[in-house]
């Protein structure tokens, strides 16, 4: 059976609409994608909220035109700017003559957690194992039917702003669609771009986005901690703005996506074309350098704070991983915000043969992880006692 699912993601420089089709053939075909530029948001709302439903509309429209399909309902996905993390260790005894772990350990495991967290104000959006471990032994995802005495557990909650819900809902309403999921695109990029094998020696994703920088570190299947920085791409092309006396289609086009990093080329040039009376210009690398380097590093100092704010604990085993468009582009970009952070930052393996662009990875997270969930829901525990698929974003939508 094809059942057609459509997700609306806001980043901080465009809202991207995907639709796409779910069946037994086709895991998660993307058949349509909208996208429109927008002013985006910050930490206290939209910049520009009189014409966020004009650009909803303009994605939506796009995408319906291209899927070929009249869209009516709409899956949202939070961003991270609107998005918190919490997680939280917690011990269940085992009970018994012959003690082995069930489902209802692993339910209470999740109370015991959600009550540690305490109120939060926000909407919970999603619960997720890290890890449980039996009697202190080796940390796994499928604990159910194994004997000990005693069960531990990380479970992670997400929550998402109850205000950004309610007015994107609302918007939604006001536009003729009806909001049927609301998801965190955090951990659904997480899951989606950062390989299990690294998730389970905890991992780092940061996303360099236009206005914003998230940090995501995951464990497990869980995302344990989640920070956005109000630094982005888009401040690099305003230092060159402001230092050069350019447009910001110039700082972007001719300059900032042109730069490459960790090179020594001092007569290597960046030409503006004349334009509207005005004559043709050239800056040479060293006056492009002086203003786009000291602001990466200000990006990757306050990545290096994110993480030593998160209290998890890292080490040579941990990978990092960039995505976003802010820095991804750029040759040399990985390299450099890696020997500014101490440690390798890899690229984002590829998922998917479409809009497999680091611009689009909170879509494509956001994606998957509906179609994720829309798969557990209509499927039983896996046999044997397997929890990890069925836990997996267990509040989502």
């Amino acid at each position: 059976m094809k059942t057609t699912v459509a997700a609306v993601d806001f980043g901080t420089s465009k809202i991207v609409t995907l639709v796409a089709d779910n069946s037994g053939s086709l895991r998660c075909d993307i058949v349509g994608a909208g996208i429109a530029a927008y002013d985006g948001f910050m930490d206290d709302g939209w910049n520009n909220p009189a014409e966020v439903n004009n650009r909803i509309r303009e994605s939506i429209e796009d995408a319906e035109l291209q899927s070929k399909r009249k869209l009516r309902d709409i899956n949202i996905g939070v961003p991270a700017a609107f998005t918190r993390a919490y997680s939280a260790e917690v011990t269940v005894e085992l009970k018994g003559t012959d003690p082995r772990v069930t489902g209802a350990d692993i339910k209470q495991a999740f109370r015991l957690a959600e009550e540690k967290v305490g109120e939060v104000n926000g909407i919970k959006v999603h619960a997720t194992p890290a890890w449980f471990a039996i009697d202190n032994g080796k940390k796994t995802l499928e604990p159910v039917g194994k004997a000990g005495r005693e069960l531990k557990a990380m479970i992670s909650f997400v929550f998402a702003d109850r205000f950004f819900v309610e007015d994107v809902t609302l918007r939604m309403s006001d536009l003729g669609f009806n909001v049927v999921g609301v998801y965190a695109t955090a951990p659904g990029e997480m899951m989606l771009f950062l390989p299990e094998e690294e998730r389970d020696h905890t991992a780092v994703l940061i996303d360099i986005g236009y206005l914003t920088t998230d940090v995501m570190i995951a464990e497990g299947d869980a995302l344990v901690y989640l920070e956005t920085i109000d630094i982005g791409g888009g401040n690099i092309t305003a230092d060159l703005v402001y230092g050069l006396d350019v447009t910001m289609e110039e700082a972007e086009d001719k300059i900032k996506r042109q730069y490459v990093y960790g090179i020594e080329t001092p007569d290597e040039t960046y030409d503006i074309p004349g334009k509207d009376g005005k004559p043709p210009r050239s800056f040479k690398r060293a006056e492009v350098t002086r203003i786009i380097e000291p602001r990466v590093e200000e990006i990757a100092e306050e990545i290096k704070k994110a993480v030593e704010r998160s209290g998890v604990k890292l080490g040579s085993w941990s990978s990092y991983y960039m995505t976003g468009g802010g820095l991804s582009f750029n040759r040399g970009g990985f390299k450099f915000l890696g020997q500014k952070l101490g440690t390798t930052v890899k690229e984002t393996p590829k998922r998917t043969a479409k809009l497999n662009s680091h611009a689009y990875s909170s879509a494509l997270g956001l994606m998957d992880l509906i179609i994720d969930t829309i798969e557990i829901k209509n499927r039983q525990p896996a046999g044997g006692g397997k929890v990890k698929g069925f836990f997996r974003n267990l509040l989502g939508g």
